[in-house]
């Protein structure tokens, strides 16, 4: 009887200990009530509208999607990689570089309803690109293009290099 009575002692002590050791770490996983001032989020980053269409963005849309159109296309990957100057390193589509930080990418065919990932990158085979944050979506008017902004750390519009993947279903 003693030797049941130790086992289920040890037990409620493993198990204690446990609860005990839980709780403790929950409770310092908390978040505290105020957040310190470094933390705190950005200043708003001014406005994420899109340029106008310019009337040579239109143009090379107009004409990317009469030669693509002898295409019929199930689905379809393409990628792009852009320097920060706005040329083309390599892939496909033509690249209109609008402003500080903004670029649009026009392929020969229709891309509205696909799906657009990019990434900071450098168009050579060496060295880390510099941080910053690329947003990426479907280019207002343009249906075979994308519109990309890339933003240095601080959220101020720079000129920085991105790959561009779409995939079209």
């Amino acid at each position: 009887m003693s030797t049941s009575f130790r086992r289920k002692a040890a037990a409620i002590t493993f198990a204690v200990l446990a609860l005990s050791l839980a709780g403790g770490g929950i409770a310092v996983a908390q978040p505290s009530a105020k957040a310190p001032q470094e933390a705190a989020q950005p200043a708003a980053r001014g406005t994420n509208s899109q340029p106008p269409v310019s009337a040579e963005s239109a143009r090379i849309a107009k004409s990317a999607l009469k030669a693509g159109a002898a295409t019929t296309l199930v689905a379809t990957n393409a990628f792009t990689v852009v320097n920060s100057n706005g040329t083309k390193a390599r892939g496909t589509g033509t690249v209109v570089k609008y402003g500080v930080g903004e670029y649009e990418v026009i392929f020969g065919h229709t891309v509205s309803a696909g799906a657009f990932l990019a990434t900071l990158s450098l168009s050579g085979s060496c060295c880390i690109p510099p941080g910053g944050e690329v947003s990426v979506a479907p280019r207002l008017l343009t249906p075979n293009a994308v519109f990309v902004q890339t933003r240095n750390s601080a959220g101020t519009p720079a000129n920085l290099g991105f790959t561009l993947l779409t995939h079209t279903p």
